[in-house]
């Protein structure tokens, strides 16, 4: 089996979690028990609401995922949809996305929160969509208004920087009504495409990279009686074993791996994509917290003394300029930092700069700035790990933009 991260993206209200909902009962996942009949209309949304609720009362690590299980794939829905901190989720959750499932009603179309978040979506570097166009019963499944919805889509995409975007599956569809999730619907008897669950499983699972130097973003951190000091998070790159010493950056304190868990498991070796709790000997729960990052002493996590990054601006009333100080969330960290010069402003398609060092960038624009982190952060270049090099930008309890690391200035000392 494949294990594909999705994260699904779109306007609010078109009807992300009903998507999910009514998936996992048309799947067997959820049964009619699980659906209270008072919840009306949003009684496949509740599935998702509920199991959120859960998720955040419970502290195993496994709560923190929901999963569809196809025959081919199992797919880890990285953040309940509709959250609202979707955004800062979506980038420094404990998943990296995969790929992404674009939802747009037939009766409202392309909205500004469907273009940002697809904006987001390729500045993050997700390059598989499956776009459904939902509430088709709402337009009585009409094929004009679909194909002239696929139409505005994949332009938008196009526009955006996916050059394939007319490759990707346009399913029309009723997740209220299951239409088109698992079964054709005869309702649309014009559409050739995959169903929604066809289309999840030709999804393809992210690449291990266990060549690079190992990298865990540290989630949380527990003293265990009888254990010792436990360090949760995902291994990103490379492999940790037991008997290893690690670092633990910024701070550079360093341990000896005692002992590794993956889901009440032992295991003596993770690898990319686990989820694991490890024994640390050598160092007390408070030399750890959370976005701390642990390596191997020989290529350490990168502590930034600055960074260039290419952003897109999603939510600004004004401008984004020099001198504004933000908060950046990288991986689990989050730290202010002082953009202290705007170097450019560019085409998102083509990469092509537009502007040398214009006054600001405003909403939806790209460009390419350099930040001064006001607190020691962990940040790698994309081209070297670029897991670890993508961010949110936020202030104001706002996500007003997204992007990556492109270049750094490596603190010394």
């Amino acid at each position: 089996m494949q294990h594909v991260n999705l994260v699904f993206i779109g306007h609010v209200d078109h009807g992300k979690s009903t998507l999910v909902g009514r998936t996992l009962f048309e799947l067997g996942q959820v049964s009619t028990k699980d659906l209270p009949e008072e919840a009306g209309s949003f009684k496949f949304a509740w599935v998702m609401d509920r199991l959120r609720e859960e998720r955040e009362r419970g502290l195993t690590i496994e709560l923190s995922y929901q999963k569809i299980e196809t025959r081919k794939n199992v797919i880890t829905i990285i953040d309940a949809p509709g959250h609202r901190d979707f955004v800062k989720n979506m980038i420094t959750g404990a998943s990296q996305a995969d790929a992404a499932v674009l939802v747009v009603a037939a009766d409202d179309g392309v909205m500004p929160q469907t273009r940002e978040h697809a904006a987001l979506a390729f500045t993050l570097g997700v390059n598989q969509l499956i776009v459904v166009i939902n509430k088709m019963d709402l337009v009585n499944f009409d094929e004009r208004t679909y194909t002239k919805l696929r139409n505005d889509i994949s332009t938008m995409l196009r526009n955006l920087g996916y050059s394939r975007a007319e490759d990707f599956p346009y399913i029309p569809l009723s997740a209220w009504h299951g239409e088109n999730i698992v079964k054709v619907s005869p309702k649309t008897s014009w559409y050739r495409g995959p169903t929604f669950v066809e289309a999840l499983e030709s999804l393809r699972e992210g690449e291990k990279p266990i060549d690079k130097p190992l990298r865990i973003p540290i989630q949380n951190v527990f003293s265990i009686t009888g254990v010792g000091t436990v360090p949760i998070g995902r291994v990103e790159t490379g492999s940790v074993r037991v008997g290893d010493i690690l670092v633990f950056e910024p701070s550079g304190k360093k341990g000896e791996v005692r002992s590794i868990e993956m889901h009440h498991k032992s295991m003596d070796k993770a690898v990319p994509g686990d989820n694991i709790g490890f024994n640390v000997r050598g160092i007390s729960k408070n030399e750890i917290q959370r976005g701390d990052v642990a390596g191997h002493p020989e290529n350490p996590p990168t502590v930034v003394e600055e960074f260039t990054a290419k952003i897109v601006v999603l939510n600004h009333p004004s401008q984004l300029r020099a001198g504004f100080t933000p908060t950046f969330h990288c991986h689990a960290a989050s730290a202010p930092g002082r953009i202290v010069e705007v170097i450019s402003k560019i085409d998102s398609r083509t990469g092509e700069t537009l502007e040398s060092h214009p006054p600001g960038l405003k909403k939806g624009e790209v460009g390419v700035i350099r930040v001064v982190p006001l607190k020691p952060l962990v940040i790698e270049r994309t081209g070297d790990i670029p897991q670890l090099s993508r961010f949110a930008i936020r202030h104001g309890g706002q996500t007003i933009g997204a992007g990556i690391c492109t270049d750094l200035v490596r603190r010394e000392g």
